[in-house]
Parts: structure tokens; sequence; C-alpha cells
């Protein structure tokens, strides 16, 4: 009995040693937030086991892991009509809201899930909510794009999923089957998909031959440079759940179809570093020192080495393609940009991502509202639904439908 009690307690200890994290205190629910990163690094660790004995990639694994877990269905269908079909060679579902008598054309919104450009799926339970919340809050057709993900493609094979999925439904006589007003279209997404968003918006707003563009662009703690992984927000929320800095370097080595051993270097800057030619013209366009406020640069200082590794940028062209990185474009394009909505999140990494872009985009002339939360974190916007409900996730996901509502 008593060897069981002392057996007992020393997994007890263990458990809450591997779930406990030393977090700000302004961030909510942390001990919630502790549980679901502990849940999800050990799956991570199974994926890689299952990986080391060839059993199967371990993005694949673990984006099976995450669909299973995903599949319960929370929210009532309140008579959306939802339908997956094909726009152009690419899987949507769009989500269509009840015909009212003497209404007009409905609003739309394409919306591109999260995931590192590798998980998640526009089917699973959390964005099939999201979307029928949208849908029915907006009176809107949503469509949903399911893009192929690494590491079946990688770049820019994502980008060219949407693109195409996006260009097929602002067709007129594809808006018209839809009852969509052609004026009052909107391009959203959250995380790589608030890249993917990012980057169709600017080649649609370059394209003479469309005759139809969004109104609105929505980005939702967008991932918009692999330029500098020092910004402060990199920087003080290196260990933050569930996107630490590490992680999501490993995402864009995976999503650039890059050798996996460049990770340490990225960490340190050596592709962009002073004598690494090619990075030189984007340089000022990162320059946070004078596009971030003061309160979101604290005492943090920029990592610039002096000699860096000019191969990796030869070897991995796609770091400074803005494809990838919207944030490099020149300012000619974000002149083209629609008017503009910027979520972040004080607890991410990603933070300074998408204040840059939005200071960015004000400087270019175009109307923009950042929306910025200090006690979220990265991905909150979709754990609204039991057992990962939390309140940060309804704050922001009724921000950004406000914001919407009003502006679409």
């Amino acid at each position: 009995m008593r060897t069981a009690c002392v057996l007992l307690t020393a997994l007890a200890a263990l458990a809450a040693y591997y779930v406990y994290l030393p977090l700000p205190g302004t961030l909510s629910d942390p001990w919630k937030l502790m549980l679901l990163d502990a849940t999800f690094r050990a799956t991570q660790q199974t994926c890689h086991l299952i990986d080391y004995l060839r059993l199967s990639h371990h993005l694949i694994a673990l984006n099976f892991f995450i669909c299973t877990f995903d599949k319960m269905d929370f929210v009532s269908p309140k008579d959306i009509k939802i339908t997956d079909t094909v726009f152009d060679g690419v899987e949507v579902r769009v989500y269509q809201p009840p015909a009212k008598r003497d209404e007009g054309l409905k609003r739309g919104v394409v919306y591109i899930h999260g995931g590192g450009w590798a998980l998640a799926r526009a089917k699973m339970g959390a964005y099939n909510n999201l979307c029928r919340i949208m849908a029915e809050s907006l009176n809107a057709v949503v469509v949903s794009v399911e893009y192929r993900l690494v590491p079946e493609v990688c770049f820019p094979e994502q980008w060219y999923d949407v693109l195409h999925a996006t260009k097929h439904f602002l067709q007129p006589d594809v808006l018209a089957e839809y009852s969509v007003d052609p004026s009052r279209i909107a391009i959203s997404g959250d995380s790589a998909g608030g890249n993917l968003a990012a980057a169709v918006c600017q080649q649609l707003s370059k394209d003479e031959h469309l005759t139809i563009r969004p109104k609105l662009q929505a980005l939702i703690y967008p991932v918009l440079q692999a330029f500098d992984f020092s910004t402060p927000s990199y920087q003080q929320n290196m260990n933050i759940p569930i996107l630490r800095r590490t992680v999501m370097i490993d995402y864009w080595i995976y999503y650039l179809n890059a050798r996996s051993d460049l990770a340490p270097s990225l960490l340190l800057n050596n592709h962009t570093a002073l004598d690494v030619g090619r990075a030189a013209s984007f340089r000022e366009r990162l320059n946070w020192t004078s596009l971030l406020p003061s309160s979101f640069q604290k005492s943090y200082k920029p990592v610039i080495q002096t000699t860096g590794e000019a191969e990796i940028v030869q070897q991995v062209p796609a770091l400074l393609d803005v494809r990838a990185a919207p944030l490099l474009a020149e300012d000619e394009t974000l002149q083209l940009q629609p008017k503009t909505y910027v979520l972040t999140c004080e607890n991410d990494v990603l933070r300074d991502d998408g204040v840059m872009y939005a200071r960015r985009l004000e400087k270019a002339g175009v109307e923009v509202t950042l929306d910025h939360f200090e006690d979220c974190f990265h991905g909150c916007m979709i754990f609204t639904s039991w057992p990962a409900d939390f309140s940060a996730g309804l704050q922001t996901r009724n921000s950004y439908v406000k914001w919407l509502d009003e502006n679409l």
C-alpha cells in the first residue's frame, strides 16, 4: 500500500512537472493552456516516434490525431446549408444561410484555415463551427478552402490552391449562382491561413484581368515573414504555447521544403546577415525599430548578424519570395490592398508580423484596424468548444465577426 502511494505521488509529481509552464500573469486560462500544450507536446512526441519507426510521416500522423480528436460537432446546423464541392480543381466547403423573403444579395467570405500549412482541415470541427457561425451571424456565403498540405505538397502549391479557388469564386457567374454581392466580399484566414490570405490578396490586387476583387481582408494572427526570427515578440514569447519560436521555424522549413539542419542558422538570422546581398533590399521593409510602437519593442534589441550564410537563401530562395512572406512586398503593392483588419495577441511569436504589416499598410494609405489582445495567445480563436474552450477564443472570435459585420 505504501509503495503504491509513493508511486502515485511520484507519477503525479512527474505529470505536474511535465504540464507546468511559467506563463505571463495576464494570460487568460493559464492552467487550461498548460494542459492543452502538454497534450499537444505528448502527441507530437508520439508522432515523431511513429516517423522514426517509418510507419508514417510525423505531420501526417499528427494531423490524423488532431482531426480525430476534433471530430465532435458542437454547433447545431441552424438551417445553414453545407456543400462540399470543387472550385477550379480545389476542394472547398461552402456554407449558405437560408434565403429570406425580399432579401437582396448576400455577403461573401473566403476563409483559409491555419495549421502551419501542414495541419488541420477546412472540415474539422473547430473550423466547421467557425464558418457556420460566420455564415449565420453575417448572413454571408462562406467558402472554406481545403488547400493541400505539407508533406503532400510544399510552397507554392498551397498558395496556388487558394488563389485558384478564390479567383473561381470571384467570377460573376459563380457569385450569381450563390447570390453573393460582388461588392461585398472578404478574404480571411488565421495563422498560416492569414499568410495565404494576405499573399493571395496581393496577387489579386495586381491581376488586371479581374473585374471583381475583395472589398476587405481580415488576417488573424498571421505569419507574414521568415526574414527575422528575433523580433520582440519572437524573443518575448519564444517559449509560450502553443507556438514556440522553434516550432514556427520548423513549419517554415516544412513549407519551403528546406533541410531541417538549417533551423539553428535561421534561428540566429544567419540567412539575412549584412553580408547576404539578396536580403539587403528587404531590410527596411521589416525594420521593427521604426515599425513597432515602443510598447511592443520594450527593451529588446535587433539581432542582425554581420557575417552569415548566403548559401541558405541560394538553396531556399522562397525565404525572400513575397508569395511566402507578404510582409516583404513593395509599397506599390501594399497601396493596392483593400481595407484591412489585423488581429494580434500579446502572447504570440507572430504578434509583430501582424503589427508591422498593419503599420506598413497604413503608411501606404490603406485603412487598417489593428485589434490587439493583451491576454490572448496564438491560435486561441478556434478554441471555443469543450474541452478546449477558452475565454480568449470567444473574445477574439466575437471581435472579429463584429468587425466583419460592420465593414462588409
